[in-house]
């Protein structure tokens, strides 16, 4: 069960927490815990199954699936304070392909059973509606992810990226890994590091271990 000092953080974020009646906040309360994710580690697969709705309280989640050949796919992020309403998938029928789940960095998630879930959805039509327009949202973003992938080229992908990462964390320098990187976009290290280094020769951007400095905004912009 969820300790006392939590229940704020679970009314807040918690979808239509104030349309549920005070059975059903019982019921969520009864079955959420507060859990502990290390770095890298994957919270959901095909063999752990359905994790039921996420909280996240702090740190970063990568959502993503799978192609046939197996190459990652990165569906969206998110980051301290967002719910994650796809882990849920289990509840939500029409979801019918698998979603992975990795923490970015170490993580606090409120976790709420999938029945416990799928109970008060069911006998609350505010929930549910609320439900599947934040899962509407989502899918919403996957299919941006998959049109950027399929019709955009991948230099102005980098440099929406790059861009997308400087303006997150207020800063210039985007402290990642062309591996990382290339995991976040969908595609191949040696692809990403072709692209920066080709930037970097533009003088778009400078290249040191783990790090990649902007040092022309405006030409990315421009790209």
């Amino acid at each position: 069960m969820l300790n006392k000092n939590y229940y704020e953080l679970l009314s807040t974020h918690f979808p239509a927490w104030t349309k549920l009646t005070k059975t059903q906040q019982q019921l969520i309360i009864d079955n959420a815990t507060l859990i502990s994710i290390d770095k890298n580690a994957l919270i959901q697969n095909t063999q752990a199954g359905c994790s039921g709705v996420l909280i996240i309280k702090k740190g970063i989640l990568r959502v993503y699936t799978l192609s046939e050949q197996g190459k990652e796919i990165t569906l969206y992020r998110l980051n301290t304070g967002n719910i994650c309403i796809l882990s849920a998938s289990c509840v939500i029928k029409d979801i019918t392909f698998d979603i992975y789940i990795e923490a970015l960095a170490d993580c606090e998630l409120i976790q709420i059973l999938p029945c416990a879930f799928a109970k008060v959805m069911n006998e609350n039509i505010y929930l549910e509606a609320i439900t599947y327009k934040l899962a509407t949202k989502r899918l919403c973003t996957v299919t941006w992810a998959m049109q950027q992938m399929m019709f955009t080229s991948f230099d102005k992908r980098l440099a929406e990226f790059l861009l997308n990462e400087s303006n997150a964390t207020n800063s210039n320098e985007i402290k990642m890994t062309h591996e990382q990187i290339a995991k976040l976009m969908g595609t191949a290290r040696e692809v990403v590091t072709r692209m920066l280094k080709y930037f970097s020769t533009e003088g778009y951007v400078e290249l040191t271990r783990g790090k990649v400095k902007i040092i022309n905004k405006q030409a990315l912009e421009k790209l």
